[in-house]
């Protein structure tokens, strides 16, 4: 992304701790939200407003009603509503994901034909469905998802779809290559299915390359899929790994649909009827952020 300073700070650490972040400072603030109604997102705008007012900010929401998208401030603000239908009605975030992750990309990473390049990644996926579907079989006991670089939060994502969609019945665990090679090992069992996302680049492609080999060797009768461009499911990333992290993502959200429905849950809500989490995340009290 150029020669630009970007960090990625999660609101919930923002808001829990605002102080550690903006005392004294004055950085452009990205916010994205699916529904950008989440007391994390309203808590972020209060920190900001009571420690860095003058820092201009960007949200970027799937939902043209929300706080993010109506609140107004003295500051400078700019405000990205996405098309409403990235606006998931189902409780996992899957096209809000993707979108607002593109936009973010069509903003800070280098200049390119925007257009061209998402009609070219569309294109990929399209022809990726299918093979998601097909390679999805059956509920595994428990799921790795291993990456490298941007891939390692496509992990990230990818486990969290699964946990999600089967309503925690299927354990995940996310990590990069090196990483878990140490401790989350351990959470290896004969009936787990690893996936991991490959790198399109140098060294990192060689330590994926070993960590499968080691994983097979080791544990040979578990499922093992990888994921890129020399992977058991071929995802080519002309563009790089952080272009194609949804294309990636795309698989676990496909497996998670299909293994969801075969748990016999609400795909769209598969915590109804137990109050216990909710689309958008609720009963989270604010407090008063000190100057």
């Amino acid at each position: 992304m150029g020669s630009r300073r970007l960090r990625s700070v999660p609101s919930t650490d923002l808001v829990a701790n605002p102080a550690c972040f903006f005392q004294g400072e004055r950085p452009l603030v990205v916010s994205f939200g699916r529904s950008g109604n989440s007391a994390e997102s309203v808590g972020t705008l209060d920190a900001l407003d009571a420690l860095a007012s003058s820092a201009p900010r960007l949200h970027i929401t799937c939902n043209g009603e929300s706080k993010l998208a109506t609140r107004k401030a003295e500051v400078e603000t700019k405000i990205i509503v996405l098309p409403n239908t990235t606006h998931d009605a189902g409780f996992a975030m899957t096209s809000s994901f993707s979108t607002m992750l593109y936009t973010a990309l069509s903003l800070f990473d280098v200049p390119c034909n925007f257009e061209s390049r998402m009609k070219a990644l569309a294109a990929q996926l399209t022809v990726l469905l299918p093979t998601y579907a097909e390679k999805a079989g059956e509920i595994p006991s428990r799921v790795a998802y291993i990456g490298s670089g941007p891939m390692v939060f496509a992990a990230r994502e990818a486990s969290l779809k699964v946990l999600e969609l089967s309503s925690g019945a299927i354990p995940t665990i996310w990590d990069s290559a090196l990483g878990f090679r140490h401790g989350p090992k351990s959470f290896l069992t004969e009936n787990t299915n690893i996936v991991q996302f490959q790198s399109p680049d140098s060294p990192t492609k060689q330590y994926e390359a070993d960590l499968v080999s080691e994983l097979r060797l080791q544990f040979p009768n578990l499922s093992m899929q990888t994921i890129g461009p020399t992977g058991d499911i071929e995802v080519p990333m002309p563009f790089g790994a952080l272009w194609a992290a949804p294309l990636c993502v795309a698989a676990a959200q496909i497996a998670s649909v299909i293994w969801s429905a075969k748990l016999n849950l609400n795909v769209d809500d598969p915590f109804a009827g137990r109050g216990t989490l909710s689309r958008v995340v609720s009963g989270v009290k604010l407090y008063p952020v000190q100057k």
